[in-house]
C-alpha cells in the first residue's frame, strides 16, 4: 500500500495536450507546446519566480499564448506553399525618413570574441573610428540549418559584386535558441568546432563574416516580425543601422538586381 501511494505521488500527471508534465507545471504554465528547448528554459521560469512581478507574469503569459498559436507545423505548411518566400523583396530602396532601426543583437565569432550588430555611426564608442563604420551592411539571418541555401543565394552574389569594397560588410548570423547548446561548456565546444576555416576561401577585401547568436531571441524576432523560422531573412542596413531593404527565402534574379543596386545607392549616400 505504501509503495502504491509513493508511485502515485511521483507519477507525472498528463496535461491537456498529451505531454507528461508535473502537476505544478500544469497549474502554472498550462498546455505549453515545446517547439524547441529554448521555450522551456529554467532561466525564464526562475526570473519570474524571483521577481514575483505581475507584469513579468503577464508578459510571459502573452508570450506563451503567441507561441501556442504558431508552431513548427505551421512553418512547414508555409514552406510547402511558397518554399520560404513569405514576401517579396523591396524593389527600391526604403527612404531614410521611413526606415526603422535594426534591433541590436550580440553575436560571437568562432574564436569566442563577441560583437554587437549593427555597427553604426551613432554609437557613443570612443574606440570606434569612422573607418570602422560601413556605409552598407548586409545581414543574413538563419534560424535553422535548412535556410542556409537561401542565405547563400543572396550572400554569394553580393560577395562577388562588392568583393573589393571597404565600405561594405557582410554578416551571416546563425541563431541558436536550444537551451542545451547555449550552456557555456557546450557553447565553447560548438564555437571551437566551427573555428576551422574553409581552405578555398578567397582573401578579398569583403569577407563573409559568419557569426552566431546564442540565447532566447523571441523579442528580437518579434521586433522584426519574424514568424517562420525555416526561411532566411536578408536585411540591408545603412551606416545608422536603419533597414533600407529586405528580402526573404531564395533570391530571384530580379531581387538580386534590386539588392545590388540599392547597395550601390547606399555607398553613394552622404
Amino acid at each position: 500500500m505504501l509503495r502504491l501511494k509513493r508511485l502515485i505521488e511521483i507519477a507525472p500527471r498528463r496535461s491537456v495536450n498529451g505531454r507528461n508534465l508535473l502537476k505544478e507545471d500544469v497549474q502554472i504554465f498550462p498546455a505549453i507546446p515545446l517547439r524547441s528547448p529554448s521555450q522551456w528554459t529554467s532561466n525564464r521560469f526562475l526570473d519570474i519566480y524571483q521577481m514575483g512581478s505581475k507584469d513579468a507574469i503577464e508578459r510571459e503569459r502573452a508570450r506563451l499564448k503567441d507561441e501556442m498559436n504558431r508552431g513548427y507545423f505551421a512553418d512547414m505548411s508555409e514552406m510547402k506553399q511558397h518554399g520560404g518566400k513569405i514576401g517579396l523583396a523591396n524593389k527600391i530602396i526604403i527612404p531614410a525618413i521611413a526606415a526603422v532601426k535594426f534591433p541590436t543583437v550580440e553575436v560571437n565569432y568562432s574564436d569566442g570574441s563577441s560583437l554587437k550588430l549593427p555597427i553604426t555611426s551613432d554609437k557613443n564608442d570612443p574606440n570606434l573610428s569612422k573607418s570602422d563604420v560601413p556605409r552598407a551592411s548586409l545581414l543574413c539571418l538563419s534560424f535553422r540549418a535548412s535556410s542556409q541555401p537561401m542565405v547563400d543565394s543572396w550572400s554569394l552574389p553580393f560577395l562577388k559584386t562588392f568583393s573589393h569594397s571597404a565600405d561594405v560588410r557582410l554578416y551571416e548570423v546563425s541563431f541558436i535558441d536550444s537551451w542545451l547548446l547555449t550552456r557555456s561548456p557546450i557553447k565553447k565546444l560548438l564555437l571551437k568546432i566551427m573555428r576551422k576555416q574553409k581552405p578555398d576561401e578567397k582573401q578579398d577585401v569583403l569577407q563573409r563574416q559568419i557569426v552566431y547568436s546564442f540565447g532566447d531571441h523571441y523579442y528580437f524576432r518579434k521586433e522584426l516580425r519574424i514568424l517562420n523560422l525555416l526561411t532566411g531573412y536578408i536585411f540591408l542596413l545603412d551606416r545608422l543601422g536603419r533597414i533600407r531593404w529586405q528580402g526573404f527565402g531564395l533570391a530571384t534574379p530580379d531581387e538580386l538586381s534590386s539588392l545590388l543596386s540599392c547597395t550601390s545607392l547606399l555607398l553613394e549616400e552622404k
